[in-house]
């Protein structure tokens, strides 16, 4: 396929951001809960520990994307320290999914402005982008690609170990979904308007030449499953489950084995998971910015112990709004 002639990039300004995060202030649960609180299904969903089986998923679906994976390439320390990289990720997200609807703005602020200096070109043709074409990481085609991979494994690893969400939930959990994606500055008339929407938005990526696994991200992708550059080890079986979960035509561009045995590594991992996962007690099931936030609502000022204790696994820090180094 030839690749098209570059189009002008649509880039969240801080203006624009701003017009977002107004839109959120008038639909958010309440100040102390912040944007979606007790109620809501992303606090249902994305206080499970669980949802991390998908966590390979989301970052090679992301990695398929030539911008991501040039902007990884030649800005990101994923290698350099990836416990760092994925400790300052989740305090990210994790501050806008649980913080108070103040620390939710300051962390989307934050990551505008880091995303602001992620700007480069491409150094080869790839799908349909030209060598030497622009990209920067706060452009918007490219935000809500990175924000429906998260969002769309968050509920494909849920249900792998508990019972899968009804259709009317996947719809709350959908609409819920781009207020979160305004937190990026995503106006949500780029957005697909429903859970169906939504659905069709994601298999039509999969199968398009936007996602072109390049042999950057091919490497990249194999050298953060091997865990080459991190003391923690990736178990054989998690790598076999990553490559389950894949679309087969990304799973094959990214020459990730999967024949029987790793066929039978995942099934075998995901039902010892779902066998002991729904059994394990709430303070280990549960992640710590979720427990913070059911403190913080019921009066307490600063994370129990426990909560801290988890926070630092997941984040790097005892509390949230306190941004790891």
């Amino acid at each position: 396929m030839t690749p098209t002639i570059e189009r002008p990039l649509q880039i969240v300004s801080s203006e624009s951001l701003e017009r977002e995060l107004n839109v959120v202030r008038a639909a958010a649960a309440d100040p102390l809960s912040g944007v979606f609180g007790p109620l809501s299904m992303t606090w249902r969903v994305n206080r499970e520990a669980a949802i991390f089986l998908g966590a390979g998923r989301a970052l090679l679906l992301q990695l398929a994307h030539p911008w991501v994976a040039a902007a990884v390439e030649q800005h990101s320390e994923t290698f350099a320290n990836p416990i760092g990289r994925f400790h300052r990720t989740f305090s990210t997200v994790f501050t806008m999914v649980f913080g108070t609807l103040d620390q939710s703005f300051d962390a989307a602020r934050r990551l505008h402005r880091r995303h602001a200096a992620i700007s480069g070109t491409l150094r080869s043709d790839a799908g349909p982008f030209l060598v030497g074409s622009s990209y920067c990481a706060n452009e918007v085609s490219a935000l809500r690609w990175v924000h429906a991979t998260l969002w769309d494994t968050a509920l494909l690893a849920y249900g792998l170990v508990l019972p899968a969400l009804t259709r009317e939930a996947c719809e709350r959990y959908y609409a819920e979904s781009r207020l979160f994606a305004a937190l990026f500055g995503i106006p949500k008339e780029r957005l697909p308007p429903d859970w169906i929407g939504f659905c069709a938005y994601m298999d039509a990526m999969t199968e398009s030449s936007t996602l072109t696994v390049t042999e950057l991200a091919r490497r990249m992708a194999h050298r953060l499953l091997a865990g080459a550059d991190s003391w923690l080890p990736i178990p054989g079986a998690y790598r076999s489950l990553t490559a389950a979960l894949l679309p087969p035509r990304l799973r094959d561009a990214f020459a990730l084995p999967y024949g029987n045995g790793e066929r039978e590594d995942a099934r075998r991992f995901t039902a010892g998971v779902r066998l002991i996962y729904p059994f394990l007690p709430a303070r280990l099931r549960h992640v710590g910015p979720y427990q913070e936030a059911q403190q913080r609502l019921a009066g307490r000022a600063d994370p129990d112990f426990v909560a801290q204790m988890s926070n630092r696994f997941w984040m790097g820090q005892a509390a949230l709004g306190r941004w790891p180094v």
